[in-house]
């Protein structure tokens, strides 16, 4: 049996540096020596986010070197894809992710997302300043297991009760696992409003979600 440790290597770290088009080029070179979709994406591209993650919570990476890795991830997936579907390989699961009404910030629930599509998980992206009623809909039509609310004021953070009182309403809130986050929230403020969790950074939230489909 081939060893192809160095093509996922290679892979790992073309991802961790962000080069977006030799990743396409590593990605396929490993196709046609025979390795696995699976093991590209599992051994190559996960397990190279994971490295950038824990380097990101540790401080050694910063938010550029994020998107920047993220970006090389997004176009490395898009080439493995046809190879994926063929072979039957699914998601872990799906998540949902937004920035809850009221508040505009993108780029920690952005952050948030590419950290949990490096976990092999399904994101559905409900964008920023989104209601209670949209969030609902998602959680009852998605499938999704796991919903992540962002909020980056103080005066937002509150409308992160709203959704879980909404999902108390609807009969859905044993449905989902909600965690929160963004600058303001906090452990406390988490277990107060009900939420199942809440996570300091994108990276322990990608680790977090990953475990709830264990």
């Amino acid at each position: 049996m081939s060893d192809f440790s160095g093509n996922f290597n290679e892979i790992s770290e073309l991802l961790q540096k962000g080069k977006a088009k030799d990743i396409v080029g590593a990605v396929q070179k490993a196709l046609d020596s025979g390795a696995s979709a699976a093991d590209i994406l599992e051994k190559g591209l996960i397990s190279g986010m994971n490295i950038v993650g824990g380097k990101f919570r540790e401080g050694q990476v910063f938010v550029p070197e994020v998107l920047i890795a993220a970006r090389a991830m997004n176009h490395a997936s898009a080439a493995l894809k046809p190879a994926l579907a063929q072979a039957g390989v699914q998601p872990v699961g799906k998540a949902i992710v937004c920035t809850v009404k009221g508040d505009l910030h993108d780029i920690g629930k952005n952050l948030v997302k590419m950290m949990i599509e490096g976990k092999g998980i399904e994101v559905l992206d409900l964008g920023v300043d989104c209601p209670e009623t949209k969030i609902v809909d998602a959680v009852r039509d998605s499938g999704a297991k796991v919903l992540c609310l962002s909020a980056l004021l103080t005066t937002t953070m509150m409308a992160q009760r709203d959704v879980v009182d909404a999902l108390k309403a609807a009969n859905l809130r044993d449905k989902v696992k909600i965690m929160v986050g963004g600058a303001p929230v906090t452990q406390s403020f988490a277990e107060e409003i009900g939420a199942d969790s809440y996570t300091p950074d994108a990276a322990s939230a990608a680790e977090v979600c990953r475990a709830y489909y264990n």
